[in-house]
């Protein structure tokens, strides 16, 4: 039922609303009003694992990023997320990463962060709401010119599925994918929002992309099973939608941005697709930026 879904996503944002407190399980299901064994018999059906490990990996993952980002002390940034001492956190952190938090500290690389889980979506919304639905009056979608300079896209391009959730059920893990692109969150090229989906083209077959863009001048690590494919710099017609609220609307913003997307002519604004050896990019930010599908072009 929805209502366990709805229930443990107000879980996880309690975890997340409470990452670096000394908080108890019985604490939260107070304030959910539930008893603990069934708040933590519920979020271990929904996410796979149990709600004491789930903030174990939140808190050093979360750590993690500060090691990557701040000078803080290891020491500090341990007692931050209720680790007992630095050694504690050494053996947490080795264990999750096979690397120690000082040599994360001084060359950070590749690790797969745990990400935060969702598991109330907007179907779920809509199951419960729906006798409550009132239409939805959505602006039009803007349409608007935007250069990207060449660049790195690191990710994974696969060639038999077209669409977001194919991709991810085709033997690549979202949990996976997403948490060690994560890790890379600080190459990500200025002015883009980081990790981006897209489609490409291979020999007149469309294909679905992932990954995250980075400058041409990135020369570190590459996750395994990912690969670099460097992209020419281009203009791009961006549709778009701007933010909106993503359990009540995020069928309709995308229904109605893409709808534009793939039936634009840009002979109207005196341009050409140019997608033969580009790619497509879709942003999907929705409390955010918005959505946004984004099409290669050159001038006629």
């Amino acid at each position: 039922m929805y209502e366990w879904n709805e229930m443990v996503q107000l879980m996880v944002d309690w975890v997340e609303a409470n990452i670096t407190e000394s908080s108890s399980l019985l604490k939260m299901s107070e304030q959910l009003g539930y008893s603990p064994y069934y708040c933590s018999k519920q979020f271990n059906q929904l996410t796979g694992m149990t709600l004491r490990d789930y903030v174990w990996t939140r808190r050093i993952s979360r750590a993690a990023l500060e090691l990557r980002d701040t000078d803080q002390r290891v020491l500090d940034i341990a007692v931050k997320y209720g680790f007992s001492s630095q050694e504690a956190f050494t053996r947490a952190f080795n264990k999750a990463f096979q690397l120690t938090p000082a040599a994360y500290q001084k060359a950070p690389r590749p690790i797969p962060l745990a990400i935060r889980q969702e598991v109330f979506s907007p179907y779920h919304y809509l199951i419960k709401e729906r006798d409550k639905m009132s239409k939805v009056h959505l602006q039009p979608a803007e349409i608007k010119v935007e250069f990207i300079p060449a660049h790195k896209f690191i990710g994974i391009w696969d060639i038999s599925v077209t669409n977001y959730g194919d991709f991810w059920g085709n033997g690549h893990s979202c949990d996976e994918v997403s948490g060690t692109l994560e890790s890379m969150s600080n190459h990500t090229l200025p002015g883009q929002l980081g990790q981006t989906a897209g489609w490409f083209y291979q020999n007149g077959q469309k294909g679905y992309l992932y990954g995250i863009p980075v400058s041409t001048e990135y020369d570190g690590p590459i996750p395994a099973g990912m690969e670099c494919r460097d992209i020419p710099e281009s203009e791009y017609l961006v549709f778009f939608h701007p933010p909106f609220d993503y359990l009540k609307d995020n069928g309709a913003v995308m229904g109605t941005v893409e709808d534009v997307a793939w039936s634009f002519d840009p002979k109207s604004l005196g341009y050409q697709w140019d997608e033969l050896i580009k790619q497509d990019y879709q942003r999907h930010f929705p409390e955010g930026y918005g959505y946004a599908v984004l099409r290669p072009v050159k001038r006629l």
